[in-house]
């Protein structure tokens, strides 16, 4: 029967306690830690020891630097003060820490600033951190400062960010004595700004200071190692404490592990050795390829190799990355391991077995593991040997180089065109005879740029068999005679290797460069057409061609319909039926917000590869696709074209949903307002002028004949009148709904103003009778094409407009000129005027002005119904200043109508 695990605490656990008992006559020593000066530490320090004080622990300040800050000088007047010794050095006093008077006094608690502190000469100790263990070995508690440059063990790495080696350092067994570390934190950002307002430093400093130490991105690299040594002292204790009751968990660890992987059959191999280092020591671990302009060239079995790697690294729990590089792929390599702040890095170790043909192509590119071994000095370098057997037959099995007979045709025909076209220049005794030579490493030259390096390479060798044959004696034998023959050859040879090597590369890079530029150009013509785009289904049309074209796949968008059933919206070339296994990775890919499918971990076995097309807030539909040749599908740059198309695609339809969304919360809060505004229009405005009817009517029926006739009469009137202002108000309505609808036709004719101001001024009678209306029209004034009962309307619409605001004994005048084609009526009143910034808005629907009118509104429909009538008749209507700056003139501009006679000004 197999033993239980054994739950018990470890002996060191016991061990460590028995050793905290036995040692109970020591001090406890509490650390401030933080990544530069300034951060707070003295503060938080004489904090701590206020509260102390407070709680009725004896305190008493050994030594503490105020740097002369006044703020920090007053924290302290409420703490008792040891006074420091004197100390004379070059024929200086310095002043340093009165070790004796400390131990003579023996408090509970004792303050000692600057941990790090190098004592003056003389003093008993060189550190001050040794008179702290000399203070806690006699059983007083400590507490005290220390800036994370100081640590022992992190000098090399504080003088490789700041610049500077710090020489006073604390031994780390320092920090592992301390009972308690606690981390002072401050945003780089605050820091800076307290230097620059003077709150660390003297002004004289400060300039120098920003120059140097307090530089942003310095202080964020120290504040990440103050972070993390705070983050190791917290797993350092809860490793205790699980030891000691028998806790079984992972604990978490600070370095970072990078591997990186090719189209090397090991990779597979490597991501698993990764694995197990990443999860032996607890690491953050990144899997990385680099490819380059010739890992375009490559078969797609050979790129599948990488591809299939980088899946494992994602389903193990591995970052993925994927970087481009020219040529100096380990340059990139480290480049990004300094960027990550990467501790280690795993690499496979360099081929050994290798055709011949491997060899000849890698002689002349760089070696990526030496150049790593020589050059990553600042990091830890892992080489992983996978078993050889396993090496082999993988590398047998994995076509280093696409056969295009087309290319090596070319490279024959190429090199029998350089043959006879040195036919003349061999009888010609004035050419020298390394013209023919360099006749053939153009022919190589050209095959490489155009064919790539395999049929360069071919032809090179054939240009070396065809002038050995032809161009050097004994003629037409591959026998050569003489040493400057063999001279030549083997000259010619390495000059068409490098020429067909560089050929092929430049090659690569062009060919590279063209597929980024045309990346670049959908990109940008995808960018503009889904920004201009207005409506969702336009930007999913968009989207459907692009990934299709791009991609070279077929392409489908699907959206939820208003069930939350996902249907087909777009695709291209055309909508497809989708099989059981694809719509089941539909449905994962919607409602897990994960790529399903072709290539991932959940129905690889489906055809289609489909990515949630979400947003932060929420997924919004599923883009899928399904790839032409699979295995190109699953390349990293396709994936990750996929991906940067889909999160543009997501917050373009998010776009376009939040401006409908807008565009109808915008209609919903007009049509808020005018229900409330005609409500209460219908309210106050309808029912006041039916209430005085009703009034005057039921008098009028109950007096059964005890009223004089002159009150019958006024009784009569008011009720007329109200009568007719509730039927403007009606018709108010009535024509703004016909506005609205464009169902307002204008008779129009052509018609004397006059005629119109007349009719105005009788059926206003009574709304101007605490008002006098002055006409002022010219005699030859054209007549206007209008209809005109509507502009009747509009004009006692501003008329009553005006009575209503101006005072009572104003005067209300109405003007009429020529203004071009345009007869200029105005309205001018001499009531408090329209506020500049209200003018524009006074013809708004419901839109009344409550500044300067402190009497009841009407139901603001007055003026917007002159707005309506006027631009009906193509006039318009503006609201300005009356005459100087007094009252509101309306100015209404109403066309002529034609007349032989006119005589145009």
């Amino acid at each position: 029967m197999p033993s239980a695990p054994d739950e018990r605490p470890t002996p060191e656990s016991f061990l460590a306690e028995a050793r905290g008992e036995e040692g109970g006559g020591v001090g406890r020593l509490k650390i401030f830690l933080g990544a530069s000066p300034g951060v707070g530490k003295t503060f938080a320090m004489i904090e701590e020891a206020r509260v102390r004080q407070r709680a009725g622990l004896d305190v008493v300040v050994a030594l503490v630097e105020t740097h002369g800050r006044t703020e920090t000088a007053a924290l302290l007047e409420t703490l008792e003060q040891l006074p420091r010794r004197p100390v004379a050095y070059r024929g200086q006093m310095l002043s340093e820490l009165d070790l004796d008077a400390l131990l003579a006094r023996k408090p509970a608690i004792a303050l000692i600033d600057e941990l790090a502190h190098s004592n003056a000469p003389g003093s008993r100790h060189p550190k001050r951190w040794q008179d702290v263990v000399e203070v806690l070995d006699a059983g007083i508690d400590v507490v005290t400062t220390l800036n994370i440059q100081h640590v022992e063990s992190l000098n090399d790495v504080v003088a490789r960010i700041t610049g500077v080696r710090v020489q006073e350092t604390v031994p780390d067994h320092i920090l592992q004595r301390a009972d308690e570390i606690e981390l002072i934190d401050l945003p780089p950002e605050e820091l800076i700004k307290r230097l620059k307002d003077g709150k660390v430093y003297v002004s004289q400093q400060i300039g120098q200071a920003l120059e140097n130490f307090f530089g942003k991105g310095k202080l964020t690299a120290l504040r990440e190692l103050a972070l993390r040594t705070a983050a190791s002292r917290v797993d350092a204790e809860m490793l205790a404490w699980m030891q000691a009751n028998a806790v079984k968990g992972p604990w978490p660890a600070e370095e970072r592990l990078l591997v990186c992987i090719n189209e090397a059959p090991v990779a597979r191999s490597l991501v698993r050795a990764g694995k197990r280092m990443a999860e032996r020591s607890r690491l953050p671990w990144i899997v990385v390829t680099v490819t380059t302009p010739r890992h375009e060239a490559m078969p797609a079995e050979t790129r599948a190799v990488t591809v299939e790697a980088l899946r494992l690294a994602e389903t193990l729990g591995a970052e993925t990355v994927v970087l481009r590089a020219e040529c100096d792929v380990a340059g990139e390599v480290l480049r990004y391991a300094r960027q990550r702040n990467v501790s280690r890095i795993v690499i496979g170790r360099p081929r050994s077995h290798r055709s011949w043909w491997q060899r000849l192509a890698g002689a002349f590119r760089e070696p990526v593991a030496d150049r790593l071994l020589d050059d990553a000095t600042d990091f830890e370098i892992t080489v992983v040997t996978p078993h050889s057997r396993i090496e082999r037959r993988k590398a047998s099995s994995a076509p280093v180089m696409r056969f295009a007979w087309q290319g090596y045709a070319m490279a024959f025909s190429a090199i029998a065109v350089a043959t006879l076209l040195a036919l003349p220049i061999s009888i010609w005794d004035a050419v020298p005879g390394g013209a023919i030579s360099a006749l053939y490493l153009i022919a190589v030259l050209m095959v490489g740029a155009r064919w790539g390096l395999g049929p360069s390479l071919a032809a090179g060798a054939l240009g070396s068999v065809a002038y050995n044959f032809f161009y050097t004696p004994p003629f037409y034998s591959l026998h050569i005679s003489r040493s400057e023959d063999v001279v030549s050859i083997a000259i010619y040879l390495l000059g068409a290797l490098f020429t067909g090597t560089l050929a092929g590369r430049l090659k690569a890079q062009v060919e590279a460069m063209r597929a980024a530029q045309r990346r670049t150009e959908t990109l940008y013509d995808f960018a503009r057409k889904i920004a201009s785009a207005t409506q969702t289904d336009d930007v999913l049309w968009a989207a459907a061609f692009h990934i299709a074209a791009t991609l070279d796949c077929h392409s489908l968008i699907l959206m939820p319909d208003a069930g939350g059933t996902l249907q087909q919206v777009q695709g291209h070339p055309t909508i497809e039926d989708l099989d059981a296994r694809a719509e089941g990775a539909v449905r994962w890919a919607f409602e897990k917000n994960e790529p399903a499918g072709a290539g991932t971990a959940t129905l690889p076995m489906s055809e289609w590869l489909f990515v949630p097309l979400a947003t932060a807030g929420a997924t919004l539909g599923v883009i899928g696709v399904r790839f032409r040749d699979r295995q190109r599908g699953l390349d990293p740059e396709t994936r990750r074209l996929l991906i940067a198309v889909e999160d543009q695609v997501a917050v373009a339809v998010e776009r376009t949903r939040l401006a409908q969304e807008l565009a109808n919360a915008r209609v919903s809060a007009e049509g808020e307002k005018l229900r409330g505004a005609l409500l209460n229009s219908v309210s106050h405005d309808l029912r006041t002028p039916l209430v005085t009817v009703i009034g005057a009517v039921s008098s009028l029926a109950e007096t059964d004949g005890t009223l004089s006739p002159a009150d019958r009469r006024e009784l009569t009137a008011t009720a007329l009148d109200e009568a007719r202002r509730l039927d403007r108000y009606v018709q108010n309505l009535l024509d703004m709904t016909r506005l609205g609808h464009g169902a307002l036709a204008p008779k129009r004719a052509a018609v004397d103003l006059r005629e119109i101001l007349g009719v105005v001024r009788n059926d206003l009678k009574r709304v101007l009778t605490r008002h006098s209306l002055a006409i002022e029209t010219p005699r030859d004034l054209p007549a206007l094409l209008v209809d005109p009962v509507l502009i009747g309307q509009a004009i006692a619409n501003v008329v009553e407009n005006a009575a209503k605001y101006a005072p009572a004994g104003s005067a209300i005048r109405i003007t009429a000129k020529r203004d071009g084609a345009m007869a200029a009526i105005a309205v001018i009143d001499e009531g408090p005027g329209i506020p500049e910034d209200e003018r524009e808005r006074v013809f708004d629907l419901f839109h009344r002005v409550a500044d300067g009118d402190l009497r009841p509104a009407g139901t603001g429909l007055g003026l917007s119904i002159v707005k309506g009538l006027v631009e009906a008749h193509d006039g318009t209507v503006a609201a300005m200043a009356g005459p100087d700056g007094r009252g509101t003139a309306i100015v209404i501009r109403l066309p002529f109508a034609p007349s032989s006679s006119d005589d145009p000004e």
